[in-house]
């Protein structure tokens, strides 16, 4: 029995690295090194709106107003899942804000980055740089690439007033459909408000998971929390998640918000 109690004891050890490699938190990505204008144009919220719409932007805004948001670069940590497991991982994504988006995603082990994503959607066409190969050229990855970008947008939800292809209507005193362009059509987001604080609890939509899919599932993005960041309230940590998981595959805590930077070239990069 002496074998049995050495394959256990190596079990154990590799255990024990998987356990503690996947809870070193991966390295903060380099701060934004583009130019960030030091003051903002700012709006007061517009009459009119739904009343837990109201009352959304009302707890969100700073001294009563909002940025106005063309562009934004936000960074973070947290998890990523990926093949059933929570890996550290960190991500930055640059906005044209309302019209294409780049992301860059990494995950880590014991703090080595060893998997990383870029992909963007630009010009209504999503491309995804993955490890395994790349997809493009889809129409049902660019209707759940625009999706992401509209959900993403809760970052800097001023958006939602000032984008006049964009729309609110009232559910009931703590739900508001929000409906937003696509390249197909109008989308329509289910969002939740916490009857407490008036913050968002979650926005879900139908989307797409993948090319090969024949029907939409829900999609959901949260917030865990919520912090400050360049006048304005954000989720963070901030989730999303697929309905049939039961689990958000991404919690991500915002560390860096870059309001209205020039992206142009930027978001046509790779990388952090």
């Amino acid at each position: 029995m002496q074998w049995l109690w050495i394959v256990m004891g190596i079990l154990g050890g590799i255990s024990l690295i998987v356990w503690i490699g996947l809870r070193i938190k991966s390295p903060q990505l380099p701060a934004y090194a583009g130019i960030v204008p030091n003051q903002l144009e700012l709006i007061t919220i517009p009459a009119g709106l739904p009343a837990p719409v109201e009352r959304y932007y009302q707890a969100v805004a700073v001294n009563g107003k909002l940025p106005v948001v063309y562009s934004a670069v936000f960074t973070g940590h947290g998890k990523l899942r990926f093949m059933g497991i929570a890996f550290p991982g960190r991500a930055r994504f640059t906005h044209e804000a309302g019209y294409g988006y780049r992301h860059y995603l990494d995950i880590s082990f014991w703090g080595l980055p060893m998997m990383k994503v870029n992909e963007r959607f630009l010009d209504d066409e999503a491309r995804l740089e993955l490890p395994f190969g790349v997809v493009e050229g889809e129409p049902k990855i660019n209707q759940a690439a625009c999706l992401g970008l509209w959900a993403e947008s809760f970052v800097f939800p001023s958006l939602f007033l000032t984008d006049t292809r964009v729309h609110w209507e009232e559910v009931d005193d703590s739900t508001a459909e929000l409906y937003v362009p696509c390249p197909d059509g109008e989308e329509k987001f289910t969002v939740k408000f916490d009857p407490e604080t008036d913050l968002m609890t979650y926005a879900e939509v139908m989307r797409y998971r993948d090319a090969v899919d024949e029907a939409k599932i829900p999609w959901r993005i949260g917030g865990l929390g919520w912090r400050e960041m360049s006048g304005v309230l954000v989720p963070s940590p901030m989730t999303a998640e697929w309905d049939d998981e039961g689990s958000p595959w991404l919690v991500l805590e915002l560390e860096e918000l870059a309001l209205n930077p020039d992206v142009e070239m930027y978001i046509r990069a790779s990388g952090p």
